[in-house]
């Protein structure tokens, strides 16, 4: 199925800890540019008719808040990281003023989690005002989310499972080291596609920028952006000059329209 136009939001573009980092007087974190500061990383996907995001992070209230999101017709999880499941308590908020429960899209590792990182969500006797959410497994298969379509792309992150996302022409891929060559070709083809990019230096589970942007060339995208990004990669303006053209740094708050 077609997607219809696509608004992509990045609700937040850093890695575990955000930018800046607690206690962290390093030049990232003491700058006073807006794109140096960025929450965990997540992005909201609307359709002229469905709103969905991708992972709760710990600023998740937050994140809702600063887009005057109004509806949440689902949430799809990449994998059970803290940094990735902890703000799904806020959506209670959505259940009071929606009237209806959550679509939540997760794969069975990442369910586990919320069972046991939410376990009064899924209690039989609840007490009155908790999160309602309607559970769904992730597999291989694509699926619909309203009108949205939505195709799983399975990366590693070191030893771990992740579902990065295509919507259409626009690719997410978060927490990842290796993706391999039949998942590869679910990305091809698109337009624009995101990537973490956490550092220069090597880390055992995710990306480097430069493996990113070797990876990007690799499946010939013409747009790029790098997320989940940390405060030793560097001054966002400064990366930025140093990027080849069709390369981009995230910032918390870019909208995409595709």
């Amino acid at each position: 199925m077609q997607a219809p136009p696509l608004s992509i939001t990045f609700l937040g573009t850093g890695t575990s800890s955000g930018v800046p980092m607690i206690a962290c007087e390093c030049e990232v974190c003491s700058s006073g540019n807006k794109k140096d500061n960025r929450l965990r990383s997540s992005i909201m996907v609307k359709s002229p008719t469905t709103t969905l995001v991708v992972d709760t992070t710990p600023d998740f209230r937050y994140q809702m808040l600063r887009e005057k999101v109004k509806k949440l017709d689902a949430i799809l999880f990449t994998h059970p990281h803290k940094d990735h499941i902890a703000g799904l308590d806020d959506i209670r908020a959505f259940n009071f003023f929606n009237k209806q429960p959550v679509n939540v899209y997760a794969d069975a590792l990442t369910q586990k989690a919320l069972r046991n990182e939410f376990y009064y969500v899924f209690a039989e006797n609840k007490f009155p005002g908790l999160p309602e959410i309607t559970l769904h497994e992730i597999k291989e298969e694509g699926f619909l989310v309203g009108d949205i379509p939505v195709m799983p792309v399975k990366a590693w992150h070191h030893t771990m499972p992740v579902n990065g996302f295509r919507f259409g022409n626009f690719t997410y891929i978060t927490d990842a080291n290796k993706i391999e060559e039949a998942e590869k070709q679910k990305i091809r083809g698109s337009n624009i596609l995101v990537l973490n990019a956490l550092r220069y230096k090597k880390h055992i589970s995710h990306f480097t920028l430069p493996e990113a942007i070797e990876l990007a060339d690799e499946l010939n995208i013409p747009q790029t952006y790098f997320t989940h990004i940390s405060h030793q990669l560097g001054l966002h303006n400064d990366v930025s000059n140093t990027l080849p053209q069709g390369k981009h740094l995230a910032y918390d708050g870019l909208q995409l329209m595709v």
